[in-house]
Parts: C-alpha cells; sequence; structure tokens
C-alpha cells in the first residue's frame, strides 16, 4: 500500500466502495481502491482478504471522513426506523465490530449478539 494513503472505509463489493469513491472524486479529493479486481473475480473471498479497501490521500482523510460520514447508510431497526444512541440520542449507528472474548463465540460466533456503535459518541450498546 503506498504510504501517502490512509484507508478511509473497507466494503463488501466493489460497487459499494465505487459509489463513495465517485462521491469523494467528484469533491476533489485523491482516491484509490485496493482488492476491488480480486473480489470482482471471486466475491467469496471478500470476508478472507478484508475488503474492498477505499483509500484517500492522507492530506485529505480528514475532510474526506466528514464528507463520507454525511453520506454513509446507518443502522435501521426491524421497522426501518432510525435506532438512536442511549448516550448522545444521534441517528449515526454503525454495526460494533465483534469482540468474541470467550472461546465459545470465537468456535460459535454467530450466537454472539449484534451490538452497536455511534458513529458520533463512539458509545456501544
Amino acid at each position: 500500500m503506498n504510504d501517502n494513503y490512509k484507508i478511509l472505509a473497507v466494503f463488501d463489493y466493489s460497487t459499494e466502495a465505487y459509489v463513495t469513491k465517485s462521491k469523494l472524486d467528484s469533491e476533489g479529493f485523491q482516491t484509490l481502491l485496493m482488492d476491488e479486481k480480486t473480489i470482482d473475480t471471486d466475491p467469496l473471498v471478500s470476508n478472507a482478504i478484508g475488503g474492498v479497501k477505499l483509500l484517500v490521500h492522507k492530506n485529505d482523510f480528514d475532510k474526506a471522513a466528514v464528507i463520507y460520514n454525511e453520506i454513509r447508510t446507518y443502522q435501521k431497526d426491524k421497522n426501518g426506523n432510525a435506532i438512536s444512541c442511549p448516550a448522545c440520542n444521534s441517528t449515526r449507528i454503525l454495526v460494533a465490530p465483534a469482540q468474541r472474548k470467550n472461546v465459545f463465540y470465537m468456535l460459535f460466533p454467530f450466537f454472539e449478539k449484534t451490538k452497536h456503535i455511534c458513529n458520533d459518541c463512539k458509545t456501544i450498546f
């Protein structure tokens, strides 16, 4: 990876990455995609290689992150309503990375309950 670029986001499929990349490109940011050709060849390897990485020039990273946070999709409940953070009432909620601190959940990750994280205050609930 080029040292002048930082990973802004990771996507399961290249089509998702291209939409975000085109928005950032239209705003004048220097962006690159990494591993998109590999995943386009075989989409089943996406999780194995860590998905399609959207890279942004390190000088523009903070500004690009603000734009990305405005356009990204956030989690909804079963009825399609926005989920609110219990700490700050923000509706910018994402799925939190799995902790898997227990050996049982390492062996059977599908039993672990989904947790959410607020994109504003970083509260996990």
